[in-house]
């Protein structure tokens, strides 16, 4: 099948690498190359990358909705449009272009979660399974008729992290599956009950505000869902300091302070939360690399009594 494919990240990246093993990759389309690290060096996104390894062509438009833009998308004549994460909005004039549609892949079992932090929110609401589903893409963000969709359980020390790369692996295979029996005529569209649609806001700085005075459980989902951006951030002696490593502690607590550390060792130290608590392995002081809790105590102290205060959002 003649396709283009549109996508940024490494998530879509990797579907871009399995999707060229089956099918003609007529052109890929992803976003500029940005300014990163201390440097600001312009590096190309993941999708680039893959694409130019694969010998692909590849085009990074400001906008995708430019005429010039859909003019060469058009004389691309793809049987179908696969966009990944791609970050820009898909105009009509696109979404109507190939005989068999622009499918799109996201990151949920729609219509739970729609939007942009799918495996974010879903750790942070305290989930057990999520999933992914492929779906014919329509004007509205993640309302389209959904085409297949496979579960991805989260398990109890999944971060935001480990779960996107299972994902990922799930993701790029859901979409071959999907594009072979969309090829072969087997698959119904399913539409939406949008009466029992969630939606999944774009992480922001905000959400690193954490609230100790609530149930360990509860917040130990915030915090993974953390991970491994914007990161658990916290300030320990008016200085900033990031977090690793976290589990649930072992045992109930009763009349400690939430927030408190109430217990340090050479390997981790321990806060407290309304009725237990959360162990924390390693520790990042601003500016300095990731270290032990060992090599924090020799070098900046931690003490039992010790309080961790939210990080100020401006």
């Amino acid at each position: 099948m003649k396709i283009i494919f549109m996508g940024t990240p490494e998530f879509a990246a990797y579907s871009l690498e399995m999707l060229a093993k089956y099918h003609e990759v007529a052109l890929v389309v992803t976003q500029p190359d940005k300014p990163s690290g201390r440097g600001y060096k312009l590096t190309p996104p993941p999708v680039k990358v893959v694409a130019e390894k694969q010998g692909l062509t590849v085009i990074q438009p400001e906008k995708v909705k430019a005429p010039e833009i859909i003019n060469q998308l058009r004389e691309v004549a793809p049987e179908a449009i696969v966009v990944v994460a791609f970050g820009q909005k898909i105009p009509p004039e696109i979404l109507e272009m190939p005989p068999l549609g622009c499918i799109n892949l996201h990151g949920s079992l729609l219509p739970r979660y729609r939007g942009a932090a799918p495996i974010q929110r879903a750790i942070m609401n305290g989930d057990n399974i999520t999933g992914l589903t492929t779906q014919l893409m329509a004007e509205g963000w993640d309302t389209g008729d959904m085409l297949l969709k496979c579960e991805v359980p989260i398990d109890i020390n999944d971060t935001a992290g480990t779960l996107h790369d299972k994902m990922m692996h799930s993701g790029a295979k859901l979409l071959v599956e999907t594009l072979k029996e969309l090829e072969m005529g087997k698959i119904v569209p399913m539409k939406q009950n949008h009466a029992e649609a969630t939606y999944a806001s774009k992480m922001t700085k905000e959400d690193r505000v954490v609230d100790w005075n609530k149930p360990a459980r509860e917040v130990y989902d915030h915090l993974r869902a953390l991970l491994p951006w914007p990161g658990i951030k916290f300030m320990h002696k008016e200085k900033e300091i990031s977090l690793f490593d976290l589990s649930l502690g072992s045992e109930e607590i009763k009349g400690q302070l939430p927030g408190t550390v109430i217990a340090v060792t050479p390997d981790w130290f321990e806060v407290a939360c309304t009725d237990n608590s959360i162990r924390f392995g390693s520790i990042k002081p601003e500016g300095r690399r990731q270290m032990s809790v060992q090599e924090y105590i020799n070098g900046y102290s931690l003490f039992t009594g010790d309080i961790l205060e939210s990080i100020k959002v401006e």
